[in-house]
């Protein structure tokens, strides 16, 4: 394996395909898990996932983990808006960040156009349901490698 990449998932993900199915569609916070990883494994990499309700478990993971992971992709929820200690923490490990959500979040509510983590990820994927994690996924690989990410080896 290339390394670890971490998805961390932040407050009320936990509730994806139940949760406004509307916005966020019918599929559930361990099936974006599952594909996710595969998709990882597929490009050569291991996929560790977290997902808490709770700020401060959300930093302690990010420092106790993103030191040995080789980058971060994360959906940090309304952590997104409101959490300068997730940002601190993200900074302090300092391996690249593609924040993802499943909304446009430029459609939705004026308080969620503005993300804590958007100037320090090196890109950010919205609006695309499930398909904006594993199109991160692919993202932050492309970053890593310097090159165009290829599902065909």
């Amino acid at each position: 394996m290339k390394g670890r990449i971490l998805l961390i998932n932040g407050p009320n993900l936990n509730m994806l395909g139940w949760r406004e199915p509307e916005k966020y569609g019918s599929t559930t916070l361990d099936e974006i898990v599952r594909e996710s990883a595969n998709l990882a494994y597929k490009l050569g990499y291991e996929l560790v996932a977290f997902q808490s309700n709770s700020e401060g478990e959300i930093v302690d993971f990010i420092q106790r983990e993103g030191i040995s992971s080789v980058g971060i992709v994360i959906n940090a929820g309304a952590y997104t808006h409101t959490s300068v200690a997730i940002r601190d923490a993200l900074l302090s490990v300092n391996v690249p960040v593609v924040e993802v959500h499943m909304s446009n979040v430029f459609r939705r509510e004026p308080f969620r156009h503005v993300s804590y983590l958007s100037d320090i990820a090196v890109g950010s994927i919205v609006g695309f349901k499930e398909n904006s994690y594993y199109l991160g996924i692919l993202a932050l690989v492309s970053f890593l490698e310097g090159k165009k990410v290829s599902l065909e080896e």
